[in-house]
């Protein structure tokens, strides 16, 4: 998991690809720097765009903030063992690092949906990538109007981010039902520094520090995994389903980038 996340942010050299004005992402979807991250990623396997009854991307057209900008995937695949949305990448053309998640999901997922907020630098695609239990890849994407999220300072004092670093909590919304999907919500305090945003005062960038992994289960079983990087946003928040099969811990394990590990636990009681 270190690896592949080392790779979403240094790989990019090798793909010839950097942060700058030497390239923008304008309304062109199948622009020079998707391609050569479609390439690295998928190689020759065929993507379709045809993504109705799979997964479906919610994006604002404009984003208010774009160090903060709303993002949902959502799927109309029940998650069974028979067929099931195993893996999720969600693609940022225009990004430094274009590669912002990989989420992985297993049929204990219920549902494969995420919901949380990025960074976006300029105007780009978005995408989100599906991968199906047999191999299928689906796609959707939308244009979205931002810019500056990135570089974009700190939403609070840097030391007083640091301070609280770490700090997790779950919470599952109403009443669990066993063997019914449930919604849940993973919140942590971290800065995710992107090394990206330039003091004004010292006109030096702060190293990067950021979440890189995150790892969920109920019951000692997995139900979600991510590999992550600075494009999710200060103090991450994750919106993701799990299905609850009696009482149990639902379980969270975090890893930034400075190999600082955090953990959470919250006791499920779902009625039948």
């Amino acid at each position: 998991m270190k690896t592949l996340t080392r790779r979403m942010l240094l790989g990019l050299v090798a793909l010839g690809l950097h942060a700058g004005p030497a390239w923008s992402a304008n309304d062109n979807a199948d622009n020079e720097r998707w391609q050569a991250v479609r390439k690295s990623l998928f190689a020759d396997r065929a993507i379709s765009e045809d993504a109705r009854g799979i997964v479906e991307l919610d994006t604002p057209v404009r984003a208010a903030d774009a160090a903060v900008v709303p993002i949902a995937i959502r799927t109309q695949l029940v998650q069974s063992p028979a067929r099931y949305i195993r893996k999720l990448w969600l693609v940022i053309d225009g990004n430094p690092s274009p590669v912002g998640a990989v989420f992985s999901f297993t049929p204990d997922s219920g549902r494969a949906d995420m919901e949380t907020r990025v960074r976006i630098e300029e105007y780009t695609y978005v995408r989100a990538i599906a991968e199906l239990s047999d191999g299928k890849l689906v796609m959707d994407k939308r244009y979205v109007k931002a810019s500056g999220g990135c570089s974009a300072p700190a939403g609070k004092d840097l030391a007083e981010a640091l301070a609280s670093m770490g700090r997790m909590k779950l919470r599952v919304e109403g009443e669990p039902v066993a063997g019914q999907p449930a919604l849940a919500q993973l919140m942590v305090s971290h800065p995710n520094v992107s090394g990206l945003a330039i003091d004004q005062l010292t006109r030096l960038a702060p190293a990067p520090q950021y979440v890189r992994s995150i790892s969920v289960t109920y019951a000692g079983k997995p139900v979600m995994s991510a590999e992550v990087d600075f494009t999710i946003s200060e103090n991450p928040s994750l919106r993701f389903y799990f299905v609850p099969r009696g009482d149990g811990e639902l379980k969270a394990q975090i890893v930034d980038s400075d190999e600082r590990k955090f953990e959470s636990v919250l006791a499920v009681h779902s009625k039948s």
